[in-house]
């Protein structure tokens, strides 16, 4: 390995070897990553002009990627007044079912949540990976049950490449973590936040309910809006954004996300007709997508998407991920396609499966570009074949 020293972190030589596939050593190299505790932002913080070849794209994605389609948008939906307007609430249903038809995805406007608290959560989140890496080490772990996990990459060693992203994760329901547990430099907003996460998630279950033809509160009643898990990335500006991804493409693992984005640097991309399109940031905006469990359980009829975020040189760029669903707490809850969905003509297109089994056939694998869902589909083995 070659010696610079802008590409030594804690001490630990870092420098990408130069094409040199005989003496690349991945696992070693991952390891030697883990251990410094520090992520992503550790590496560009000691002056990397080259990123490890640990974070290169797999070969079959060495092209660059491009652009979102400029022609198309995902939809904007404006919340404003569905409380008090029926034809108002009825518009609304009608376009969130559409969107999640068609697109899985949606932009909310007027949401309520306010604007303030949604700036202090991206404020907090900068705090959090802005202080001194010995502070945040104490909170580094691999363990996906504590109350707060904080990595980079949480399938590092699983994944084909790395991604240029590190995360921390925080378990805000079905029970509150303990205070003590959590960061605290931005502990209160992530309890002010989470409150207002959880308003929100359900209104958009009683609207997905309705979307459906179900009563209001179906998916609430089978606890579809019970778990939420808070994930807050931090998206360094990178070196050779040509050469990696900020998140590889994936479906989310959830019934429902809600995500806040940045106002400024607009790198998320959805998958669409075989085009990816660019989520462009609208200030005060929350960005909703179907989760694979929404899918599986409206079979098919709601539309789990793929998704990814490009790297930049610009940054950093932070996110705030809401999860509702994450199965990690203690529940009997069997999942399956909904039965009032079901017909002679719409027979059920996929297996039963707990929330926990759910969530952790997904860790295992990994953000490998494949879907989730093809493990549970009936009569399709988990390469896609009938």
């Amino acid at each position: 390995m070659l010696h610079q020293d802008k590409n030594v972190v804690d001490g630990v030589d870092l420098t990408p070897a130069a094409n040199d596939d005989e003496h690349f050593d991945r696992a070693a190299e991952l390891k030697l990553f883990d251990d410094t505790k520090a992520g992503v932002k550790g590496l560009v913080d000691s002056g990397i002009t080259q990123i490890p070849r640990i974070f290169y794209r797999p070969p079959d994605a060495s092209e660059s990627p491009a652009p979102g389609d400029i022609e198309l948008s995902i939809p904007v939906i404006d919340l404003e007044g569905i409380d008090i307007d029926s034809s108002k609430r009825r518009d609304v249903v009608y376009k969130v079912r559409e969107a999640s038809e068609k697109w899985g995805f949606f932009q909310l406007v007027n949401h309520g949540v306010p604007v303030s608290v949604l700036d202090e959560m991206k404020n907090g989140t900068l705090r959090f990976y802005e202080q001194d890496t010995e502070l945040k080490k104490q909170f580094y772990t691999r363990h996906n049950t504590k109350s707060i996990v904080y990595n980079s990459n949480f399938d590092l060693f699983t994944a084909p490449a790395a991604n240029w992203r590190d995360t921390f994760l925080c378990f805000m329901a079905p029970n509150l973590p303990n205070p003590q547990d959590l960061p605290e430099i931005c502990r209160d907003i992530l309890f002010e936040y989470s409150k207002e996460m959880k308003k929100l998630g359900i209104m958009l279950f009683e609207l997905l309910s309705e979307a459906l033809g179900l009563n209001t509160n179906y998916l609430s009643d089978i606890e579809c809006d019970r778990g939420l898990a808070v994930l807050c990335h931090y998206y360094p500006a990178c070196p050779q954004p040509e050469l990696t991804l900020g998140t590889t493409e994936h479906a989310d693992n959830d019934f429902l996300t809600v995500l806040l984005q940045d106002d400024q640097i607009g790198v998320l991309q959805v998958l669409h007709q075989k085009k990816w399109v660019d989520v462009p940031p609208i200030p005060g905006a929350l960005v909703v997508n179907i989760g694979d469990l929404l899918q599986l359980i409206s079979n098919d009829r709601f539309k789990s998407v793929e998704h990814r975020v490009l790297s930049n040189r610009e940054g950093p760029r932070v996110s705030i991920a809401s999860f509702f669903g994450i199965g990690v707490y203690p529940t009997s809850q069997v999942y399956g396609p909904i039965k009032e969905l079901l017909s002679e003509l719409n027979p059920a297109k996929y297996s039963e499966t707990t929330l926990k089994d759910f969530y952790f056939y997904h860790n295992n694998r990994g953000l490998n570009g494949t879907s989730a869902l093809q493990h549970y589909r009936l009569g399709v083995d988990d390469e896609g074949n009938g």
